[in-house]
């Protein structure tokens, strides 16, 4: 059991600056023992609201949160468990209308064992209900976050829960589709729980109490003061150097190991950030980076970054979810490309690479937001190409970009000798390539210590030298 405020009014306060001005609602108790007649449940109704207070299952109202103004739906899991029935749906659908009207943002408190069976298929259509005012509020561009209780089951967890932008859970809750008493009777705990949501990707982190508050402000704050225009990419780090003067020393100098890596990127160019985890569909990718990252100007900036190993399925997919994301909520993305290549075993065909890949590349094609890429190491492929923004694409020093990797190539073509030399001689090199249309094209600006990256997409916005505004 995780250590969780036990009503819906102390998770409110647990997570707000002070104030909490409830939404007023007008409807009563149900008519009789329900829909269905069921026996009982006027009375089991009626000691509920004694007992808890309330007169429904959840509360909703809106509140600070780190001095950002947000609409609140708080589950009361003592009001018959939390459960999803018509006056449950009508108060949260109301919540979301006037986040809608109101510009605000949603915070969901879940704790609940699903739909009421009280009410029969009147309960369960509330799913339907709540997922289409969790999609017209993403449609609207507003941010969705869900913070998970114990218990967070059913259709709380597959509608407001799951459905959220940002999903944070916390410690030892559970959390699973199927409730305590309809899973088979050998299965194992441990499976549904939020640190088994987190490990296959469907849970962005983990959180205990005493830090839900500033790790709720951090995100509204990031989620609601959008970067406007195009970003200029992070300076380049590292030791000063001359632009490589072959491919073999350009694929030398981005496998070296002391080479700045993605963290050390979005550190520098980051005051702040907070990552998302997961492709939610059942896999997380430890060297994809995903998130949204405060500038100095204190303006936020959405980042996926590839970490210099081969990238999973899972991995393309969180990077397109970060997109689509910021798409939504008018964020401009950078992207970092740094990868051999995309992961190429049994296990990730499996996991449907290509189609992951193609995900990827429909997500930046298709992105209304500014998308800035900055290459800061291998650049292998159609792997390391989806991340790369067509016509915005730029280049470190310690850098190259091929059509394939020097070993893949080096194979494909049959040459003897080291496993990176011939390779590395032979194939055309893309990095930089001046006056050819479509290769890389532009010289390196970035030999002094800490001068800006430069441009490297031919006859594309950014080329010829000149730096994007900041």
């Amino acid at each position: 059991m995780s250590d969780d405020p036990t009503t819906a009014r102390e998770a409110i306060a647990l997570v707000t600056d002070g104030d909490f001005d409830e939404l007023p609602f007008a409807g009563g108790p149900p008519a009789g023992d329900g829909p269905l007649g069921w026996p009982g449940y006027s009375a089991a109704h009626a000691r509920a609201r004694a007992r808890t207070g309330e007169s429904e299952s959840v509360v909703c109202g809106t509140g600070l949160i780190g001095g950002v103004e947000v609409v609140l739906i708080s589950f009361e899991f003592r009001f018959l468990g939390g459960s999803l029935g018509e006056g449950t749906g009508a108060r949260a659908a109301a919540a979301h209308a006037l986040a809608r009207a109101r510009r605000l943002p949603v915070v969901v408190l879940p704790a609940t064992g699903g739909s009421r069976m009280h009410e029969g298929m009147r309960a369960l259509l509330q799913l339907q209900l709540l997922a289409g005012e969790s999609a017209r509020t993403r449609a609207a561009g507003l941010p969705q976050i869900a913070v998970l209780r114990d218990p967070t089951t059913g259709g709380g967890w597959a509608t407001l829960g799951a459905g959220s932008d940002v999903v944070l859970a916390l410690p030892g809750a559970q959390v699973a589709f199927a409730g305590s008493r309809v899973r088979p009777p050998d299965a194992d705990p441990a499976a549904y729980t939020a640190e088994a949501q987190l490990a296959h990707g469907h849970v962005d982190a983990i959180v205990p109490p005493e830090a839900l508050r500033d790790t709720l402000g951090r995100w509204l704050s990031l989620l609601t003061r959008p970067a406007e225009g195009p970003v200029a990419p992070p300076r380049a780090l590292g030791t000063p150097s001359p632009p490589a003067a072959s491919g073999r020393e350009a694929v030398a100098r981005a496998r070296h190991p002391d080479r700045p890596r993605a963290a050390a990127y979005l550190d520098a160019h980051f005051t702040l950030r907070a990552g998302i985890s997961g492709d939610r569909a059942g896999g997380v990718d430890p060297g994809m980076l995903c998130g949204f990252g405060r500038l100095p100007d204190g303006r936020t900036v959405a980042y996926a970054a590839q970490c210099g190993t081969a990238t999973a399925p899972s991995g393309f997919r969180t990077a397109a979810r970060l997109v689509r994301l910021a798409d939504r909520l008018g964020i401009p993305v950078l992207t970092l490309v740094d990868t051999p290549g995309a992961a190429n075993g049994p296990e990730a065909e499996r996991a449907g690479a290509g189609p992951a890949i193609a995900d990827l590349f429909a997500a930046v094609a298709t992105a209304r937001v500014p998308v800035t890429s900055l290459l800061i190491g291998e650049g292998g492929s159609g792997g390391a190409l989806a991340l790369a923004a067509p016509g915005n694409l730029w280049a470190t020093p310690d850098s190259y970009f091929s059509v394939i990797a020097p070993e893949a190539a080096a194979g494909g073509v049959r040459y003897d000798g080291g496993p990176t030399a011939p390779a590395s001689r032979r194939p055309r090199r893309a990095r930089r390539r001046p006056g050819r249309r479509g290769a890389l094209s532009s010289t390196l600006s970035g030999a002094l210590s800490g001068a800006l990256s430069a441009p490297v997409a031919a006859g594309r916005p950014g080329a010829g030298g000149q730096m994007p505004p900041r």
